[in-house]
């Protein structure tokens, strides 16, 4: 009995904080707040988690790691590599980005203000960063493949996935376009359409 109302009460907070990070931001959103919305004391809060960020990370990280891993199974219906690479760049720069109501934007708000103190861990981000390097590889074509340094290229990504979740947060309605995606499908696959005078026109 006494571990059921433990996972109700971790429910509670985990419920609580997703509605209040969703409705006033990471930044605005405290604790005490959380407690209240949740109908328990602050205390009992840090019983089941030490800081805010973790609470947020509890809500996150299964969410992303199941979302990423949705997006892969999708990619292996795709066999010609410029679609799979192109709905690859769509989902993770212009869908997460705005699903959720924006939710993904509470990351941004926690990561710039963490302190060692804070308890944040780059657990994520590393699998995130090899998720995303094993997507890219396989949807590459074959020569492509040792061309490119899959890891840096998957840290980019994961750079400019935070850049595109802070500019949705600013402008919703200037998301991600389809010419930025092209022109990145294009300098994977090596592709004329990605060479400097192309661009330029």
């Amino acid at each position: 009995m006494s571990q059921v109302k433990k996972s109700e009460v971790k429910a509670a907070i985990l419920a609580s904080a997703h509605r209040l990070f969703g409705r006033n931001g990471y930044n605005d959103t405290s604790i005490a707040r959380i407690a209240a919305d949740a109908g328990i004391s602050t205390a009992n809060v840090y019983v089941y988690f030490r800081s805010k960020i973790e609470i947020l990370y509890a809500i996150y990280d299964p969410w992303m790691r199941a979302r990423l891993s949705r997006l892969e199974r999708e990619l292996a219906r795709i066999s010609d590599p410029r679609r799979r690479l192109k709905k690859l760049f769509r989902t993770l720069w212009r869908d997460i980005p705005a699903e959720d109501n924006g939710f993904a934007n509470n990351i941004m708000q926690a990561i710039s203000t963490a302190t060692p103190g804070t308890g944040y861990k780059p657990t994520l981000l590393r699998w995130m960063e090899q998720k995303l390097a094993e997507m890219v590889t396989a949807a590459l074509p074959a020569q492509r493949r040792s061309l490119l340094g899959r890891a840096r290229i998957a840290h980019l990504m994961v750079m400019a996935f935070d850049g595109f979740i802070v500019y949705h947060h600013l402008n919703p309605a200037g998301p991600c376009d389809g010419a930025t995606i092209n022109y990145f499908c294009s300098l994977l696959l090596g592709d004329s359409a990605a060479s400097p005078r192309r661009a330029r026109n």
